[in-house]
């Protein structure tokens, strides 16, 4: 059975609202202490740690790539340091199956790693699951104290939980947002979580738009390129979190945004609002 059979549309709305960055105040020190850090154990880069971590940093939290699935930043991360520092067995067949792959997720890595018969494609699937089982376990093992929402969110997911059907849709692992939202009674203004074992957001969207929603009745929120290209290849809104900006992004989407997708009146605020996000992140 899918998640979706399990869902019942509620509302005429649907707002889909990422996690990590968006709604969770996790995506710094997530990379800086266990997607980063967990990638130089796995593949041996000591040596140049300190360069390595901070191109990560850049390319997974402060560009237009923020945001982009774990597998995609690595593979990223991994060409660079292969043309740079030092060779990476197998790093052109993890690029082609970040880019080619339906889903990218452990299962997805596991499932690659099983079927090539090419050593080196097998050997980089293996370390990229590897890594990222790692960065899972070192997340969990993240102080406590690091892992709260953005001064807000709450208030903003109930807002939104009053006229529209919530969906949590998110790239990130599906038991550690779980364990996050809940703690912090966030699930409760959420009607379905849609995560990394489901597919990508963009399909993630797609399957909730079966549900008969009007494409000018649904926004996407994130802090992301991705976010903003999911809510684009589905026909729908976008609305950003913005980056060191995220209590006023917050208070607006409370105060402006959600009473102007209820009166029809979004497209042209979110057109700015779009114009805001790429100068933040410098694009």
């Amino acid at each position: 059975m899918s998640i979706f059979d399990t869902f019942e549309r509620k509302h005429d709305y649907l707002v889909c609202v990422d996690s990590d960055g968006c709604v969770m105040d996790t995506m710094n020190c997530k990379h800086f202490n266990c997607f980063g850090p967990c990638m130089v154990t796995e593949w041996g880069l000591e040596e140049w740690k300190d360069e390595i971590l901070d191109r990560w940093n850049v390319i997974n939290l402060f560009s237009m790539t923020r945001g982009i699935n774990r597998f995609k930043g690595l593979a990223m991360a991994l060409g660079e340091i292969n043309e740079k520092y030092t060779r990476i067995v197998g790093v052109e067949a993890l690029q082609h199956w970040a880019d080619t792959a339906p889903a990218l997720s452990n299962d997805g890595a596991a499932k690659a790693a099983a079927e090539t018969d090419d050593p080196d494609a097998k050997l980089v699937l293996q370390k990229a699951l590897s890594w990222s089982k790692a960065v899972n376990a070192a997340i969990v093992e993240l102080d406590e104290s690091l892992k709260v929402p953005y001064d807000g969110a709450k208030e903003g997911l109930a807002a939104a939980h009053q006229f529209a059907d919530v969906a949590m849709v998110s790239s990130a692992n599906r038991d550690a947002v779980e364990e996050e939202w809940g703690k912090f009674g966030l699930l409760e203004h959420t009607d379905i979580v849609l995560a990394q074992d489901i597919g990508s957001k963009a399909a993630c969207i797609k399957e909730m738009l079966k549900f008969g929603y009007d494409l000018d009745k649904v926004v996407m929120v994130g802090d992301a390129p991705g976010d903003c290209d999911a809510a684009e290849k589905n026909g729908v809104h976008y609305y950003p979190i913005l980056v060191n900006h995220e209590k006023e992004s917050w208070d607006e989407a409370i105060a402006v945004a959600f009473g102007k997708l209820q009166a029809g009146e979004y497209a042209e605020y979110g057109a700015e609002m779009k114009q805001k996000f790429l100068r933040n992140l410098g694009g």
